[in-house]
């Protein structure tokens, strides 16, 4: 396992000029279910790449209003704290705790799976809710500390998946019967689904691999889209 030098979103960040932004905003055609990527802070672009990859109508969500007319929602890794204020400042903490509760379809990796967390280890953060899961954040170490490793996930088919943990948190324990451990890393989950939640600590998206965004449209998106 080598250790990683990038962050979550400098990639996005980094870009010169407007093109990082260009690609996000550029607008959707076509026929089903359109997924949004909180485009707050973090991987949006990555995200939004694997996504329209895979042939998904996707868009950046930053208001009430664009939530609104997403059929489901990728929760980018990135800077917890940093997504939490500004989901509260944008106010959008509470339309999205609503969804969420009324049974939106979500994608969250690292960060993302903070934010969905029902509890925290010793942490206050402000956050969505609706996972039953207790997580520890930067539970896997600092940046120095980061790796890639190929992880098994249950119901995906072929070679093992190419992922990165950056500042990844780690899920302490489960705390209800139907959330499903789909993959585990050193005894610990590391990619659970609750309903039409499918959250995972580390990030697929920045390796190229696509296939829980692929799983994820198919087994939660298509049959609940609107």
């Amino acid at each position: 396992m080598g250790a990683l030098t990038r962050l979550p979103g400098e990639r996005l960040h980094g870009r010169s000029g407007t093109r990082g932004r260009t690609e996000l905003e550029a607008p959707e055609v076509g026929d089903g279910p359109l997924v949004g990527v909180l485009a707050l802070q973090g991987d949006v672009l990555e995200h939004m790449q694997v996504l329209r990859a895979i042939g998904v109508r996707t868009t950046p969500v930053r208001t009430p209003g664009q939530l609104a007319a997403v059929d489901a929602l990728v929760l980018p890794g990135g800077e917890s704290t940093a997504i939490s204020r500004l989901l509260d400042l944008g106010g959008l903490m509470e339309p999205l705790r609503e969804r969420v509760a009324s049974g939106l379809p979500v994608l969250a990796t690292c960060a993302g799976l903070i934010l969905l967390s029902a509890e925290l280890d010793g942490d206050d953060l402000s956050r969505i809710g609706g996972l039953a899961v207790r997580t520890r954040r930067n539970a896997y170490g600092t940046q120095l500390d980061s790796f890639d490793t190929r992880v098994e996930v249950r119901g995906v088919s072929g070679d093992a998946l190419d992922v990165s943990f950056i500042r990844a948190p780690r899920i302490e324990r489960v705390l209800a019967e139907e959330v499903e451990v789909l993959a585990e890393v050193d005894g610990h989950p590391v990619v659970v689904r609750q309903g039409p939640i499918l959250a995972m600590a580390f990030h697929p998206e920045v390796t190229g691999e696509t296939r829980l965004h692929e799983r994820f449209v198919l087994d939660m998106v298509g049959r609940d889209a609107r």
